[in-house]
């Protein structure tokens, strides 16, 4: 199996939020998959989603020596849909992640500590200029793609928003131009589980004792939304957990188990305040914000676009991708949405592989 490494740059130039704040210095962590070519016009940039990494694929040694394999191994790789035999795959760990690119983990220059929640709100455009001054670093000034899935996908339309002449094609999945109240509702009931967690310490647990039980049940509220009732009902039934009586209080059907064992299994890995900034950052995000409408916030865009969504998709309901995809259509946008028919829920894009990869395939060898 083909071996990767993580990669890290740091800035010392300011960096501006679209708050106004100021981050500095500021490190990005990145992977690389696949040769770059003498004219570097084959590079594609892959935008992780809400917990992923910059670890997108390939077989990774880390500290403890165990084989880690990317969160996106089964759509990277020599002949997969973006084929590492024709393309330079550049996936860059997002800003306020814990994956080694600046977050509330960070140490924060001014008092030589975690920055915890004095880290500054960042948004999805925030982390799109990040993505950005790192391809000016590497000397890359235009891109034949940028993709992604999920909060990777707002991220491709920031880009296609923000810097319309340099990605070539634009490959949007299971995204939308912002998301719905009900949305918000379930990232509200997860932020409120990590503040009541009684080792939270507004924000300031590092060293301490870790807020691992309210961060499990944010991430429980999370798998709620990831799946479809479809989904549920083909992987849990109704069953229960063994030789569990329904008399018993303790008991467990087997849905329980697998949504407990889910969210402590994520505390292992995920920084808790991470999750708080990316979640803000998936609620505010609105591709009209600073435009008169979505209309004109689209009108800008000059890629030609894919936009995949999913028939059972709970998140991010199949009616806002045919908004997004009228307004593109209505403002001469050269778009293609493709909408698949899996019962997997939104976490479609990540399992659904044989459909979702025909279509970038052909779209990318158009």
């Amino acid at each position: 199996m083909n071996k990767v490494k993580t990669e890290y740059v740091t800035f010392k130039q300011d960096f501006r939020l679209e708050s106004g704040r100021v981050l500095s210095p500021i490190t990005v962590a990145y992977q690389r998959y696949g040769k770059i070519n003498s004219d570097k016009s084959n590079v594609i940039l892959l935008c992780h989603a809400l917990t992923g990494s910059a670890h997108a694929a390939f077989q990774l040694d880390n500290d403890d020596n165990k084989k880690v394999v990317g969160w996106w191994d089964s759509m990277v790789g020599s002949q997969k849909a973006f084929d590492t035999d024709k393309y330079h795959i550049i996936c860059p760990n997002i800003l306020g992640s814990c994956y080694g690119t600046t977050g509330p983990a960070s140490i924060d220059p001014s008092k030589q500590s975690p920055y915890g929640l004095d880290f500054p709100v960042v948004t999805i455009k925030d982390m799109i200029k990040l993505q950005k001054i790192l391809l000016d670093h590497l000397k890359i000034d235009k891109l034949y793609a940028v993709a992604g899935g999920s909060l990777g996908g707002m991220q491709v339309l920031e880009w296609g928003v923000n810097f319309p002449d340099i990605a070539e094609k634009l490959i949007v999945i299971s995204a939308t131009s912002k998301i719905t109240p009900m949305a918000i509702a379930f990232n509200t009931v997860a932020r409120e589980a990590i503040r009541s967690d009684r080792n939270f310490n507004d924000g300031n647990y590092y060293g301490k004792e870790y807020p691992k039980d309210g961060l499990a049940v944010a991430r429980m509220a999370g798998h709620i939304t990831y799946l479809s009732d479809t989904a549920f009902h083909n992987k849990f039934g109704r069953r229960l957990s063994g030789q569990d009586s329904i008399y018993d209080f303790y008991s467990r059907y087997e849905v329980e188990n697998y949504l407990v064992y889910n969210g402590h299994k994520f505390t292992e890995r995920f920084d808790a305040n991470s999750y708080l900034y990316l979640l803000k950052a998936m609620d505010i995000f609105d591709l009209s914000y600073n435009f008169e409408s979505l209309d004109e916030a689209v009108e800008s865009i000059k890629a030609k676009v894919l936009l995949i969504d999913f028939t059972s998709d709970f998140l991010f309901p199949l009616y806002q991708g045919d908004e997004l995809n009228d307004v593109m259509i209505s403002k001469g946008v050269d778009v293609v949405r493709e909408t698949i028919d899996a019962h997997y829920g939104h976490d479609s894009f990540l399992i659904e592989v044989d459909e979702q990869s025909k279509i970038i395939i052909n779209f990318l060898n158009k």
